[in-house]
C-alpha cells in the first residue's frame, strides 16, 4: 500500500471511530477551542507516524511538517500540536480496543 493510501485509510478510519463514538473521550470545556486544525488530524497524524516506526513526537511532528503539510494545511507549531494530541490521549485506549474486537471479529468470521 502506497504512504498516500495508507494516511487516507487511517484518517478516514479514525473519522468514522471518533464521530462513532471517541468524541466522548475529548469534550471540549471551553467555547474558546481552536478546532481548525481538528482532533481527527492530530490522531491520524500521530497514528500515521507510529505506523511508520517513529516513537519521537518531534519526529512525528517533523515529518508532518516537511511530507504532509500539504495535507494537513492548517498544521499548528510543534508545541500547539503536542498540546493537541495530549488532549485527546484519552481516545487511545477505547481506539485499540475498538480495533481489537474488529480483529477477533475477523478471525472469527474466517475460521467460522
Amino acid at each position: 500500500m502506497k504512504w498516500q493510501e495508507q494516511l487516507i485509510t487511517i484518517y478516514l478510519y479514525v473519522c468514522k471511530r471518533y464521530q462513532d463514538n471517541l468524541w466522548v473521550y475529548s469534550q471540549r470545556m471551553s467555547n474558546y477551542a481552536d478546532l481548525s486544525f481538528t482532533d481527527e488530524e492530530v490522531i491520524a497524524i500521530y497514528l500515521f507516524g507510529v505506523i511508520d516506526k517513529n516513537r519521537e513526537l518531534k519526529k512525528i511532528y517533523g515529518y508532518a511538517d516537511r511530507h504532509l503539510r500539504h495535507w494537513f494545511p492548517r498544521l499548528p507549531s510543534y508545541t500547539a500540536f503536542v498540546q493537541r494530541l495530549n488532549k485527546v490521549a484519552d481516545v487511545f485506549a477505547p481506539l485499540l480496543e475498538i480495533i481489537q474486537q474488529e480483529q477477533e471479529e475477523k478471525i472469527k468470521g474466517k475460521s467460522g
